[in-house]
């Protein structure tokens, strides 16, 4: 198990991309049910998992995420038709995009939870937490710390956060 120079348990950051329809409604219940799983995730509420553009989890990567979730509408339950599909087409090319830019592949997991599956949503989070866990850091952000202007705390020009008036 990974440990932090301080002697502390590492602890991954992860941001999840979750379908307002169902994923996030389904994290919503695992919340209102006092269900236990990580609070590393952090969560971001899209329309559809079929709008989480390759960008958005390759920048996720670069601002110093550890590992990206992506929960979506199971197959057949999409609200936009086909938008589960395309996210799950988009996934292959995704990891591979993501290995030849030097990251392993299990740092990206794509899953499906319903609104009523809170317990599942919680499963899904305890069970990618552990294995980013078990990755260790992500190779990019000591890459990106060595960097002046790039990580977490910067926005896209490259200015601190604090520079820009404390908005990314």
């Amino acid at each position: 198990m990974p440990v932090q120079s301080g002697g502390e348990r590492y602890e991954p950051r992860i941001l999840g991309f979750l379908c307002t329809w169902c994923s996030y409604t389904g994290a919503d219940l695992a919340g209102i049910a006092r269900l236990k799983y990580p609070s590393n995730m952090r969560a971001v509420r899209v329309p559809c998992s079929g709008r989480v553009a390759p960008e958005l989890v390759m920048r996720a990567f670069d601002q110093g995420a550890d590992g990206v979730l992506v929960l979506g509408c199971h197959i057949g339950e999409c609200h936009y038709d086909n938008g589960n599909h395309r996210a799950a087409k988009r996934m292959p090319t995704l990891r591979a995009l993501i290995e030849f830019a030097g990251l392993e592949p299990e740092r990206l997991r794509l899953d499906w939870v319903s609104a009523s599956e809170g317990e599942r949503f919680a499963r899904i989070v305890q069970e990618f937490t552990e294995t980013v866990r078990l990755l260790g850091p992500c190779a990019w952000r000591s890459r990106a710390a060595a960097i002046p202007g790039v990580g977490l705390e910067t926005t896209q020009a490259g200015r601190s956060m604090s520079e820009a008036g404390g908005r990314p």
